[in-house]
């Protein structure tokens, strides 16, 4: 599956999240592992300086790279992505100048998760809900909770994985209870109307928590994310209440999803987010959250659900994507026979 012929030509893959970037050197769709290099958004103010330093300290070790394909947590229009949450701008023409590279794409962070699908080790992909043996060629579905919210299906046309840009993360909080219908209202009060990403990120999961704290009285106190998530393995009560509605979100995005998409090559759950949550979604219930669609939950026994556990996911995507777009070049670059 993985591409890992020592011909294949060097390349930069990077993978641009709400948080932190990391940049590596891959050959094929093989990242180079002692090659990445992890920076945190916040201490830089655009992605130039961040390749630049990674191309200076890599650049004693290594060749010349041909390519460079970065991802984005945001819209992308032509060659052009913005990062939705810190407003940086990445020009697909520019890194490549800046680098050398005969190639270069910028291309949205949910394509990235998309292209790695069909090269990502057995183990880097643990089974949540069981489902029938995937047929050849497939849709597939990923879905992202991190510090963001995305999906998109995966088709795979003609031997090429094809993967839309989307915002799905954006699409309106739908609701289905007294408390949910709450809860709306609380973050409308604060933020405008809601989107699902304002429940399914880890802000969202915050969000939630203080709402169940401002309805439980002025002795329970809203936590960060890392203490929250701490409190729910301890099995806080409230902690855990806020874990099940959070999940069922996240059951409920990705089931609406798979009936719009119908992946029957699976649903597959990335991000920090959710790789936080994988210990604990079987029990609070992402299951049943997932299948509850009236007259057509027995229809959702036909997708498997599995979390992705490989952090280097969206580099291998990117990687991927790069080989793919690579090869008709190099093909008509190469002298006739």
């Amino acid at each position: 599956m993985t591409d890992t012929t020592e011909q294949s030509p060097l390349v930069v893959t990077a993978d641009i999240g709400g948080t932190n970037t990391r940049v590596a050197l891959a050959r094929g769709s093989a990242v180079l592992a002692d090659t990445v290099r992890r920076y945190r958004n916040a201490d830089h103010d655009g992605f130039d300086p961040i390749l630049r330093d990674f191309i200076a300290q890599s650049a004693p070790v290594s060749a010349q790279p041909q390519g460079i394909c970065v991802d984005i947590a945001g819209p992308v229009q032509g060659r052009i992505g913005r990062l939705t949450n810190r407003g940086w701008q990445v020009d697909a023409d520019e890194i490549g100048a800046m680098i050398g590279a005969q190639t270069a794409t910028v291309i949205n962070d949910m394509q990235a998760q998309g292209f790695a699908l069909a090269h990502l080790p057995d183990h880097a992909v643990m089974p949540l809900v069981p489902g029938p043996t995937a047929p050849a060629g497939a849709t597939r579905l990923v879905v992202n909770v991190g510090t963001g919210l995305n999906a998109a299906p995966v088709y795979q046309i003609a031997g090429r994985s094809h993967v839309p840009p989307t915002e799905a993360g954006h699409i309106t909080l739908s609701v289905q209870s007294p408390t949910e219908l709450r809860l709306f209202d609380h973050i409308a009060a604060q933020h405008g109307t809601p989107g699902l990403e304002d429940v399914l990120s880890g802000r969202g999961f915050e969000r939630i928590h203080a709402f169940l704290c401002a309805e439980a009285g002025p002795t329970h106190s809203p936590l960060p994310a890392p203490e929250l998530m701490a409190a729910l393995q301890a099995g806080d009560p409230l902690a855990q209440q806020a874990g099940r509605l959070f999940t069922r979100f996240m059951g409920r995005f990705a089931g609406d999803l798979a009936l719009s998409t119908l992946p029957f090559g699976g649903v597959y759950l990335v991000g920090g987010v959710v790789n936080h949550f994988a210990p604990h979604l079987a029990d609070l219930g992402f299951a049943q959250a997932f299948a509850d669609k009236g007259r057509f939950s027995n229809y959702m026994a036909q997708f498997p659900v599995y979390v992705v556990r490989d952090d280097h996911a969206a580099l291998i995507g990117g990687a991927a994507h790069l080989t793919e777009v690579m090869q008709p070049e190099r093909a008509s670059h190469a002298p006739d026979a």
